[in-house]
């Protein structure tokens, strides 16, 4: 894979080589992202006008846009200084006028002569009983008009470039793209009566109607196809790659597992039992794990994750949990500590507290295997911690660790076995794009004995209220999550939102019954605040939105969000799933600043009626879109020029099949089609994975 291949040189060429575009516009288009005919060819039109000529105006359903054939009348030149000047026109049946403002009237009589035929195209409106064409977008002598199209395609413009240039640069794009050999399965083509690429992006931009630019049309369909599939194969070479690097098989007895799950009060679901099961199977086998476990608020992560580490166990070996925060860490001690009892293992946690003589010994034992299992912060990753046999590595909330931690990661156990948790439920495309080159288990039973939370919506004018009925709450010992929403980039302003908040409620329940904690403390403030809360001392808790990932304080009840309309579906989820841990009935109260649009209301009403994740969060991706959904800075979640995610969900599982499938039969992509691929890659600027190919 030694360069671009020759065919696709002319789409990366300077921008000057189109038509209608010189340095100056070129300069313009490079700062929007746009540097190469070939940005210009998948920047598609998003709409369409139809200028297919017609007699006459009347009978038209006004406004719309049309072209006739007129003969030019009088000309009225404005009367004030910034009226509108006028010109009559006629066509076979009916008369209107072209209206222009700011206009030079020398010009327009040198365009449009008394007496002279012309074709002219534009909006027309009705204005006081008047049909009128504010500048019209085309005004020609009938024997040029064979150039105004009888579709033309409206594109996206960046600031300072008109559509006629925008036009005029994809026709002239269009002119260069070669023909390429097809890298789409050709059975596939088939079911789904795609065209061939070229024939796919001259229909893209030549659309004959609002059908055409729909992402339902077939041109379009198999250009996001293209995309999905480039986007897909990058990682299924990096998937590849990681398979091919040596794992360490464990193969677990199965009697660790056996005490646990006999000491259990319940029978896990069968969600749980198929992800222990997918789990040890990969652990199992000498390619090395890299899998994702995915599970929504209260699914009973913590079960499969353990049962999977006593695998570890079990084979000889070691294994570590990683969270990414010191509060955290220590939950899943918590919640691991009774599990390890039953087994009978040695469960330790290192932390960046962890100082001196008492992590000496930790270290120690570390290394000559008298701790099995480990619980950590990224302290882990120091090169003074040696494990004898690590096998298994569990990153805990994966948006917080990155590629590059992985790596890390599984560096310090040559070859161990990698499953990350999620608890934030993603919709099928998007757990795709974002993790394509990982395996998934989802879990998505509800373990028995958890109980429903009540969620209502309430406006803020009932803040008396809310703070009444909380008190009684508190009367009875409970406690309660109040969230204040982070309202603007300034961090500042959430300071005093939450800070006002605080001042408010602790001046009417009471001085020590109400803690603050917010992104801007200090981290040992924040932990303290969070052991306060944790241990009964606080009752009420303000904070933004840093509680949201997996916090576990069971006495909580109570979940208050302010300004719940403005937080995501799948935050306001997260955020609900903090209570309902333990014995008593929980309430989260959705409270809205009035008036609330009509998308707001529709959003807290999904919340309202179901728990389930997947549920919202496919709904989220419906309203909001897939950039917003994950916070797309920090998502790894790739552009896509054409692909719409939210539409064409169902295209970006045949893309992983298909890339996978291709791969498998041809990992070098030496064959036909596999060459075919190759150029796909280069045509849709996937570096990383001509690298791998190369490296390969």
């Amino acid at each position: 894979m030694s360069g671009r291949p020759e065919q696709l040189f002319p789409l990366f060429a300077g921008l000057e080589t189109l038509d209608g575009i010189g340095p100056k516009t070129a300069q313009v288009l490079a700062q929007a992202g746009t540097d190469s005919p070939r940005d210009v060819l998948f920047n598609l039109p998003y709409a369409v006008i139809d200028r297919r000529r017609r007699d006459t105006i009347q009978g038209a359903d006004l406004p719309k846009t049309l072209t006739v054939e007129v003969t030019v009348g009088t000309h009225r030149p404005p009367r004030n200084k910034g009226g509108a000047y006028r010109v009559h026109v006629e066509d076979s049946q009916a008369d209107f006028q072209l209206v222009f403002f700011h206009a030079r009237g020398d010009y327009l009589k040198r365009v449009l002569p008394q007496g002279s035929r012309r074709v002219i195209s534009g909006k027309l409106e009705l204005f006081d009983g008047m049909a009128q064409m504010v500048h019209p977008d085309h005004m020609l002598p009938v024997e040029e008009a064979q150039n105004i199209p009888d579709f033309e395609p409206v594109y996206h413009l960046t600031q300072g470039i008109t559509q006629k240039t925008a036009y005029k640069a994809a026709r002239s794009a269009l002119a260069r793209a070669p023909e390429l050999k097809e890298w789409i399965d050709p059975a596939l083509i088939s079911k789904q009566g795609w065209s061939d690429w070229s024939a796919a992006i001259t229909a893209a931009h030549n659309p004959q109607g609002a059908d055409d630019v729909a992402p339902h049309a077939p041109a379009r369909e198999r250009m996001a196809y293209d995309e999905l599939f480039a986007h897909q194969l990058t990682l299924a070479l990096a998937r590849q790659r990681e398979r091919k690097a040596r794992g360490i098989a464990s193969l677990g007895t199965g009697a660790l597992q056996a005490k646990v799950l006999a000491s259990l009060p319940y029978k896990p679901t069968g969600a749980q039992m198929r992800a222990i099961d997918e789990i040890a199977t990969d652990m199992a086998s000498d390619a090395r794990m890299n899998r994702l476990l995915q599970g929504d608020v209260g699914a009973g992560k913590t079960l499969v994750a353990f049962m999977a580490l006593l695998v570890a166990v079990e084979a000889g070996g070691q294994g570590v949990m990683m969270a990414p925060t010191e509060i955290l860490a220590r939950q899943h001690l918590e919640g691991l500590r009774p599990l390890a009892e039953e087994a009978g293992i040695v469960l330790d946690i290192l932390t960046g507290r962890d100082k001196g003589a008492e992590r000496r010994a930790k270290l120690a034992a570390l290394k000559n295997g008298d701790i099995n299992i480990l619980v950590g912060t990224h302290a882990v990753f120091q090169s003074d911690v040696e494990f004898q046999a690590l096998r298994l590595a569990i990153v805990d909330e994966q948006h917080r660790f990155g590629v590059r931690q992985r790596m890390e990661l599984s560096d310090k156990g040559q070859g161990a076995d990698v499953l990350v948790m999620t608890a934030t439920p993603i919709p099928r495309s998007l757990a795709l794009a974002q993790y394509g080159d990982m395996d998934v288990s989802v879990l998505d039973e509800k373990p028995p004995g958890r109980k429903p939370i009540k969620t209502a919506i309430v406006s803020t004018e009932r803040m008396e209220e809310v703070v009444s009925h909380l008190r009684r709450a508190i009367d009875e010992g409970r406690q309660c999550y109040w969230v204040c929403p982070l309202v603007d980039e300034s961090e500042v302003s959430d300071l005093t939102a939450a800070e006002e908040r605080f001042k408010r409620l602790r001046a009417i329940l009471g001085e020590g019954t109400v803690g603050l904690v917010h992104g801007q403390m200090p981290s040992a403030d924040k932990d303290a605040a969070m052991k306060a809360f944790q241990e009964g001392q606080t009752k009420v808790l303000v904070a933004t939105t840093v509680i949201e990932v997996g916090v576990n304080v069971p006495n909580a009840s109570i979940m208050v969000i302010e300004r719940a309309e403005i937080f995501g579906l799948a935050q306001l989820h997260q955020l609900r799933g903090r209570v309902g841990r333990g014995e008593a009935d929980s309430t989260c109260l959705l409270m809205y600043q009035p008036p609330l649009s009509e998308g707001g209301r529709k959003r807290l009403e999904v919340l309202r009626e179901t728990e389930d994740g997947f549920k919202i969060s496919e709904t989220d991706l419906q309203m909001r879109g897939a950039g917003d959904l994950i916070g797309t800075a920090q998502s790894g979640l790739p552009k896509f020029r054409i692909a719409d995610l939210e539409r064409q969900a169902g295209l970006m599982a045949i893309a992983q099949t298909d890339a996978r499938a291709l791969l498998s039969a041809d990992p070098q992509l030496n064959s036909d089609r596999g060459q075919a691929a190759r150029v796909l890659l280069w045509l849709m600027k996937q570096d990383q994975a001509i690298r791998l190919i190369s490296v390969g």
